[in-house]
């Protein structure tokens, strides 16, 4: 079953009553659900399917497309002999199909180009001299090697420049849309199990199908991780040997970002951490971290002077750096640091990333869907000159209309109780940014709170709250 991906399934199937040869590219993350997606869009419509083989070399990959081009009816003595060959082979199977519209979907397509073997010249002379001049046709291609393929086909500067008639930067799920997919699956699970999953697993659906119906959250984490037959043990080192080429560098982008602070360091500072020199190349290993969704890059509010901060923001891996490295061996690791302070805290920093995660729903519950806004940060370090005792606000919604919401994110397990030192912060807060930053916005107090807060005295200090029902909202 298709959840949600509405858009994403709409823009498919329009490719389909196109007047003219169709050139698709969908990429995005590991796991997020490319293949299913354009599977059950598209695949009544197939005339030929093939997928790249992981780490197979120029004969094994070849020698997998002969297979393919058997599987649907052409007659082969040989395995093609290189890659024009094997499009020139394709090229009858598309010539003899009676379908109305024929789709060619290839899978992982990086895998297929191996070192030298001219993949990429041979598919841009497919497209160039057969495919376009056809209007019965759609070409898919995928890769989860984001990096490969916005170099390769995305931002291609020669044959394919400009082919593209259709580009799917496929996402990772919301709260709303994981609690879809637990529903389908028939899972047990409490919106704040979700939240706790969520923390975790981020919104990756191939993680959310390993989860065991009968277990508990906790249960599940740990049944997913600790044990030599646990489903996703390795699957931090499988992430970016899948998602780019010489992974090494993101890794220690990752890594770096993951010890660093929690709002980010500068494109300097960041590759001095990693060794590397801060020119173009590490930018663009930068930008390519952030269409994956492992960081976000922003301009802390005030603080033009200091450039643009890079945070990760990517739910497994921080979960991964601070609790799988190195991996425990308690089977039962997970439900027990629920128990522990150290969660606690943690649980409070995944909750905030949660919320800059869904910003837009924050907005939303705040009407201010058609204002123009900025989503940012703002921090300053205790100083007697300035008068400021010294703040880190890790969620700004500057908007359009000079108005800025300072939120204020608080998670705990029963309604949250607002306190006198929760109102003198907010007012620390909002004082050291007006002084810092000389701004004459309006500031709005804004709490976001999980599940949501118990009346007292001290409550409506917050002009607005917001509870866990915003952020389920789609």
């Amino acid at each position: 079953m298709l959840i949600s991906r509405n858009k994403e399934k709409d823009a498919l199937l329009a490719s389909l009553k196109a007047d003219e040869a169709q050139f698709v590219a969908v990429y995005g993350r590991r796991r997020v659900g490319k293949t299913f997606l354009i599977r059950e869009c598209l695949e009544p419509y197939f005339v030929f399917s093939h997928s790249g083989i992981y780490d197979g070399s120029y004969h094994d990959q070849l020698e997998a497309f002969g297979f393919s081009l058997a599987d649907y009816g052409l007659k082969l003595k040989n395995p093609p002999e290189d890659w024009f060959q094997a499009f020139h082979l394709l090229k009858e199977i598309i010539r003899v199909s009676k379908k109305r519209k024929k789709v060619i979907f290839l899978d992982e397509l990086s895998w297929m180009a191996t070192r030298n073997s001219r993949f990429i010249k041979a598919l841009e002379q497919f497209w160039n001299s057969f495919l376009s001049a056809r209007k019965d046709v759609v070409l898919v291609v995928c890769a989860s090697a984001t990096s490969w393929i916005l170099d390769n086909v995305v931002h291609n500067k020669g044959g394919l420049h400009n082919r593209l008639t259709l580009e799917i930067n496929l996402k990772p799920f919301s709260l709303k849309e994981i609690e879809m997919f637990v529903k389908a699956k028939r899972l047990d699970f409490t919106r704040r199990q979700i939240v706790e999953g969520y923390m975790v697993l981020g919104g990756i659906p191939y993680y959310w199908g390993k989860l065991q119906r009968g277990l508990s959250m906790a249960s599940n984490i740990d049944a997913l991780f600790v044990g030599d037959s646990a489903p996703l043990r390795k699957e931090n080192q499988h992430l970016f040997k899948a998602l780019f080429e010489n992974p090494e560098v993101y890794v220690k982008i990752v890594s770096s970002l993951a010890k660093g602070e929690r709002a980010g360091m500068d494109y300097s500072s960041l590759a001095k951490e990693t060794g590397e020199e801060a020119n173009g190349v590490f930018s663009d290993r930068i930008d390519e971290l952030e269409e994956c969704g492992f960081v976000r890059k922003y301009a802390p509010f005030g603080k033009k002077s200091r450039g643009t901060l890079i945070q990760l923001i990517d739910n497994f891996t921080l979960f991964f750096h601070k609790y799988l490295d190195p991996m425990p061996t308690d089977e039962h690791f997970f439900s027990v640091s629920l128990e522990s302070g150290s969660w606690r805290a943690w649980s409070g920093l995944a909750f905030e990333r949660i919320c800059l995660q869904h910003a837009r729903q924050i907005q939303e519950a705040l009407r201010i869907g058609g204002v123009r806004t900025d989503v940012c940060s703002f921090s300053c370090r205790k100083g007697e000159k300035e008068g400021v005792e010294g703040s880190q606000i890790d969620m700004l919604i500057v908007r359009k209309d000079e108005t800025i919401n300072l939120c204020e994110m608080k998670y705990s397990t029963k309604p949250y109780s607002v306190s006198q030192e929760d109102v003198y912060d907010m007012e620390t807060k909002r004082e050291d940014l007006r002084i810092m930053t000389g701004t004459d916005y309006a500031i709005v107090p804004t709490l976001v709170a999980f599940p949501s807060i118990k009346r007292n005295a001290y409550s409506d200090e917050f002009s607005i709250v917001i509870d866990a029902d915003a952020l389920f909202q789609i």
